[in-house]
């Protein structure tokens, strides 16, 4: 199962909505969403905010913050989900900004990505991420990192968390 599957599976068994704001992956977050049948469930939609200053303007990210330490930082990243989970009225929200290459950006090296979670009751998590590889392969792995992240937060699948209660404490 696919983590994209996952994190759908267990918000329709929670009765929750996702929304994403991506940078670096340009809408491939997106993508490997609604590739998965059944998709518009749970998720709402997308932002790519590509260009730096959307991400203020349509996600509310701190202008002074990206005017001061530029896009790829993991405040930008955090802001950024909790972001678009508000702009689409979302109970989860999930980022992704960072630098695919092939140059540096913001003085920060290629293969340097946030992603970030913001969810119900304050949950707000970021992730830094080192990667290696062609632009491809980073915006790939970026993916796959989000959505695990999210499916983290999300309490893993729904087996395990059965089994565990069956068990009991």
């Amino acid at each position: 199962m696919t983590a994209a599957a996952r994190v759908l599976g267990r918000l329709g068994e929670l009765g929750e909505t996702l929304a994403v704001a991506e940078s670096l992956t340009g809408g491939l977050v997106a993508a490997e969403l609604t590739s998965v049948p059944g998709a518009s469930r749970s998720f709402l939609g997308s932002v790519t905010a590509y260009a730096t200053p959307l991400k203020g303007e349509i996600l509310g990210v701190d202008t002074d913050l990206l005017t001061q330490r530029g896009a790829v930082d993991p405040e930008v990243a955090r802001q950024m989900a909790a972001g678009v989970r508000r702009t689409l009225g979302a109970d989860w929200g999930i980022s992704t900004t960072g630098v695919a290459g092939p140059e540096p950006q913001d003085g920060q090296p290629v293969g340097t990505v946030y992603v970030a979670v913001a969810g119900p009751s304050g949950v707000e998590k970021v992730s830094a991420l080192r990667l290696n590889g062609s632009r491809a392969d980073i915006r790939r792995e970026s993916v796959r990192s989000a959505l695990d992240l999210l499916v983290s937060e999300l309490g893993g699948n729904a087996r395990a968390q059965d089994t565990e209660q069956i068990g009991g404490n």
